[in-house]
């Protein structure tokens, strides 16, 4: 399960559960474009729970939308992503250090408070 919510105007909150198919994969990528399009020096706020690694299947959706995927991470400055596990909040920042302009800082799941007055900053 993917959510994408719009949270005032320049911010998208994303929540990530379980394991992504190709079309959860394509329909969490149609969301997330609509959201973001009217967004500038956007922050993002990533819930990730109980994560599984995506199908092969989302996998080549989402290859086969990354320049429309990159256009859209261009609109944002900050992402803090609230997960509990150590490996995918490594990739995160490692992720963020890949992406011109765009801070990715990861936090614990508990430290909502923490992750949004990052954000805010």
């Amino acid at each position: 399960m993917f959510n994408v919510m719009k949270n005032g105007s320049n911010r998208l909150d994303l929540e990530l559960r379980g394991k992504i198919d190709s079309d959860g994969m394509r329909l969490a990528l149609e969301q997330m474009f609509s959201a973001a399009e009217s967004i500038e020096s956007g922050r993002m706020l990533y819930r990730i729970h109980d994560f599984d690694l995506p199908t092969l299947g989302a996998i080549g959706v989402e290859l086969s939308r990354l320049p429309e995927l990159l256009r859209m991470v261009k609109k944002f400055d900050r992402c803090a992503v609230l997960c509990d596990k150590q490996w995918v909040q490594k990739i995160g920042e490692f992720e963020g250090r890949l992406i011109p302009g765009l801070d990715i800082k990861s936090f614990n799941s508990d430290e909502t408070d923490a992750a949004e007055a990052w954000l805010a900053e």
